[in-house]
């Protein structure tokens, strides 16, 4: 794949950015599923959120174009090809991971649809309806505003130009992979679909991966490229859950439980390696606190914000105070991540635990300083369920950077979790 010679030619016709409904992260679907089995009468508002507000996604991107994007979108629909694999395929050792009610109502959707405006140099996006139908727009979303950024600031570049941009983004990305290759068990999969520099991006740095690594690459997290490429499709469920699920509870008491309640929804459905703890949603000490005894039996605990370090310390003290056995429980840290760090985290918990990476943005966007004002480098672009049933969402995170929601409800979340002060950490991607 010359992909210089594919985004120079993006100025002579339109090259669809997502070209399935399955170009998607797995654990939306399967999240998808337990909604669509749970709460499907759910109303939700999904909107985009620019945590960068010096990157003006609405001077770089024409309008039409991203409509042009998004309406392309809503006209997809399953292949037969892709119908077989959801139905078929063994995931985490489980075949039939996706129930044929469920499947029968996602061959026969149509993505709901979108408002756009612009509001001064950003775009406001939104999707509401019902909750197992708008939750499926989040990642092709992210993906057409960071894909149309990126084709914006390629667009003036001549054809050798970009093939010196791609050679030197390749040889990092090659340089990466040399620096982990030689690493005694590691375990690392691919996490970087909703903020990529493109699809055909993701592809090669996967591709990249299945030779640098070999078994020490375990899957992506994006089902189109781990079908095409006869990968496995990892992932769980993600802060959606608890966010929607507490704006639905009736009282304090009700939110302090709702936590919970997705992952006792979540323990119905789903063993083995799906049954991974997100606890920093409200706070992960506090989660771990209150946490009831069934969930220390659970494989693992996904570190998504804060300190990785600390919270992994955090979740090996709790699984000792709860008679487990630290070294036989999975951790997968995820947020952020970069060569560096995953290094320094593999060698500090190496035998105290079984350390996994699923490594995002740093590996499908990393064009840091290669092009003038570095006008390519990452930003932090998230598409976030604001709403459901008319009640606001709340998100507090580890990292307070991070934190979503009303004000006034903020605080009372922080008041029911008992969340006092935490430590402010930038926020990378």
């Amino acid at each position: 794949m010359d992909i210089a010679t594919r985004v120079y030619n993006h100025k002579w016709k339109i090259d669809p950015i997502v070209r399935s409904l399955i170009d998607t992260d797995f654990y939306k679907l399967l999240m998808c599923q337990s909604v669509f089995r749970n709460r499907p009468d759910t109303r939700v508002t999904f909107s985009l959120i620019n945590r960068s507000a010096s990157v003006p996604l609405a001077k770089l991107i024409d309008e039409g174009e991203l409509r042009e994007q998004l309406d392309h979108i809503r006209s997809l629909s399953l292949s037969r090809g892709e119908s077989t694999w959801l139905r078929g395929n063994t995931f985490y050792g489980k075949r039939q991971m996706f129930r044929p009610d469920f499947m029968e109502w996602f061959e026969a959707l149509r993505l709901p649809p979108y408002e756009l405006v612009r509001k001064g140099d950003q775009y406001e996006l939104t999707f509401e309806g019902s909750w197992p139908e708008v939750m499926l727009w989040e990642i092709p979303a992210l993906a057409v505003l960071m894909e149309l950024r990126s084709r914006a600031v390629l667009d003036k570049m001549g054809r050798f130009e970009l093939q010196v941009l791609y050679a030197r983004a390749m040889t990092r990305v090659w340089e990466k992979i040399e620096r982990l290759r030689d690493i005694d068990g590691l375990k690392i999969a691919d996490f970087g679909t909703r903020r990529r520099h493109s699809f055909l991006w993701q592809d090669w740095c996967v591709q990249a991966m299945i030779e640098g690594l070999g078994p020490k690459f375990s899957g992506t997290s994006n089902c189109l490229i781990a079908m095409r490429r006869d990968l496995e499709a990892v992932g769980t469920n993600a802060h959606e859950l608890p966010m929607v699920y507490s704006a639905l509870a009736e009282d304090d008491a009700a939110l302090a439980q709702a936590p919970y309640d997705v992952l006792s929804d979540w323990h119905e459905e789903h063993s083995g390696n799906l049954r991974m703890i997100l606890p920093d949603t409200y706070g992960t000490k506090g989660f771990l606190d209150r946490a009831p005894d069934w969930l220390a039996g659970w494989t693992g605990i996904r570190i998504d914000s804060g300190d990785p370090a600390a919270g992994a310390e955090t979740a090996i003290d709790w699984w000792k105070a709860r008679g487990e056995d630290p070294t036989q429980k999975l951790v997968i840290f995820s947020d952020g991540l970069d060569v560096d760090k995953i290094i320094e985290l593999h060698h500090q918990f190496q035998g105290r635990v079984r350390a996994s990476f699923g490594w995002g943005t740093l590996l499908t966007n990393d064009f840091r300083g290669l092009v003038p004002g570095d006008r390519l480098a990452p930003f932090s672009l998230v598409c976030k369920a604001v709403s459901a049933n008319g009640r606001p969402t709340v998100k507090l995170s580890d990292n307070p950077e991070k934190a979503m929601g009303p004000e006034d409800e903020i605080a009372r979340y922080k008041r029911v979790f008992g969340v006092g002060d935490q430590q402010r950490m930038e926020v990378i991607v």
